[in-house]
């Protein structure tokens, strides 16, 4: 009797060689993960010394306070703050029982929930934000130029499109 061995089934692109990256885009790619990688430590450093909110907490907040009358489904709230559907009612657990946020059903559809800044929250919100502002100023805005800021922005805009509208990618943070 022979022993079966099982290979994963590859897809079209597979057999082909892959589009290693030129000298120009690993220099891009590794500034990107290397800006990934470190800009949220000192960030969420900050915010945990001064105001005891973690970067991801204040995100929510933050979220939170822009929107009309401070609501949005958490579906929608996850997708602004980056983050998944599980993580983010985690999250908003903690500033539940803070007192800072309320959760309840839509009240136009009751298959969503809808979470809502408290006065209380907004209020720890209004106190973190000078110095996160700060924050961001000193290691993101200052070093650059205008040009550079627009250039950012305008990379960041594609790349998040292309991860939501890539299948399996923009579901798994989102929704």
């Amino acid at each position: 009797m022979t022993e079966a061995v099982l290979t994963p089934a590859k897809g079209p692109s597979e057999d082909a060689e892959p589009r290693w990256l030129t000298d120009e885009e690993q220099d891009a790619w590794r500034a990107l993960v290397s800006l990934m990688l470190m800009l949220s430590g000192p960030l969420d450093a900050q915010l945990q010394r001064d105001s005891r909110l973690s970067l991801f907490e204040y995100l929510v907040l933050s979220h939170l306070s822009h929107a009309p009358e401070r609501r949005l489904r958490m579906s929608e709230l996850a997708q602004l703050a980056n983050g998944s559907l599980s993580r983010l009612s985690n999250v908003v657990k903690r500033l539940e029982q803070r007192g800072w946020v309320h959760r309840q059903l839509d009240s136009c559809d009751g298959r969503y929930t809808v979470a809502t800044l408290t006065d209380d929250g907004f209020a720890i919100l209004a106190a973190a934000a000078p110095g996160h502002v700060q924050a961001v100023r000193h290691y993101v805005i200052d070093p650059l130029t205008t040009t550079q800021l627009r250039t950012i922005t305008a990379a960041g805009q594609r790349i998040r499109e292309r991860l939501r509208t890539t299948p399996d990618v923009g579901t798994h943070t989102c929704c």
